[in-house]
């Protein structure tokens, strides 16, 4: 099974998930979430995984995600834009964004990460 991790590297909580990753020795790529987003079709399958919650793709807490103003567009931005718009701008990006085929995950709570990847 391919695991992709796109990380910032300088971001503590992606060096966390690289740790946990590491130390339970699953294999996975890394790659610069800036430098290198996902692209639309990445984020529509992590979309699915995230049930459809738009808003949990967004590094909501980003200076560029404030500087843009989405959370007054939130409630209004067409999916499909949304993801051009992501796949152009990765710092819009939660992160750490791991996706597999059968599962994806944003953000890194140890104990989420347990569950999903461990069963």
């Amino acid at each position: 099974m391919k695991i992709t991790l796109y990380e910032y590297p300088q971001c503590s909580t992606c060096r966390k998930a690289v740790a946990y990753l590491t130390n339970l020795a699953i294999e996975f790529e890394r790659i610069d979430i800036v430098k290198q987003p996902p692209d639309e079709a990445t984020l529509a399958l992590m979309l699915q995984h995230l049930n459809g919650d738009l808003k949990k793709l967004f590094n909501t807490s980003g200076e560029l995600y404030r500087a843009m103003n989405l959370k007054e567009k939130m409630n209004t931005i067409d999916h499909q834009a949304a993801l051009e718009l992501l796949a152009k701008h990765g710092k819009l990006i939660k992160r750490p964004f791991l996706i597999a085929e059968k599962f994806g995950l944003v953000g890194f709570n140890e104990c989420d990460w347990d569950n999903l990847i461990n069963r």
